[in-house]
């Protein structure tokens, strides 16, 4: 007969028998971007309407495209842990998982071309 402790028994044992991992990542992820957004709309916003010299030349500097840079990152792995956790919700079987590696392959992408865009840009 194995004694356990009611603490034991529960350790771990949440709806996806993962504890916090989803709901901290998710946590982290909207502080950040609540610093983030802000800051992206204050340096990219005296850009708007501007031609192309002065947008590639504003970027070229370090803060304006780390901001971006960030923003981007941060709010598609906040996307993609939020896509991933409403298909967990909705959808069962195979379909689950195929939409999950969909999702996380289209959020991968994103940062890529993100990432790919701002340093063609900035360099």
């Amino acid at each position: 007969m194995v004694f356990l402790t009611d603490r034991k028994r529960a350790t771990g044992m949440g709806a996806a028998k993962t504890g916090t991992a989803h709901f901290w990542g998710m946590t982290v992820s909207s502080v950040a971007l609540l610093i983030l957004v802000p800051l992206f709309i204050f340096t990219v916003g005296p850009m708007l309407g501007e031609n192309h010299a002065t947008v590639t030349a504003y970027f070229s500097r370090p803060f304006p495209a780390i901001v971006a840079l960030l923003t981007f990152i941060v709010g598609l792995l906040h996307f993609k842990n939020g896509v991933t956790v409403l298909i967990e919700d909705y959808l069962q079987g195979l379909s689950r998982k195929i939409w999950i590696i969909v999702m996380t392959c289209v959020s991968y992408a994103a940062i890529a071309t993100a990432v790919f865009a701002i340093a063609r840009i900035a360099l």
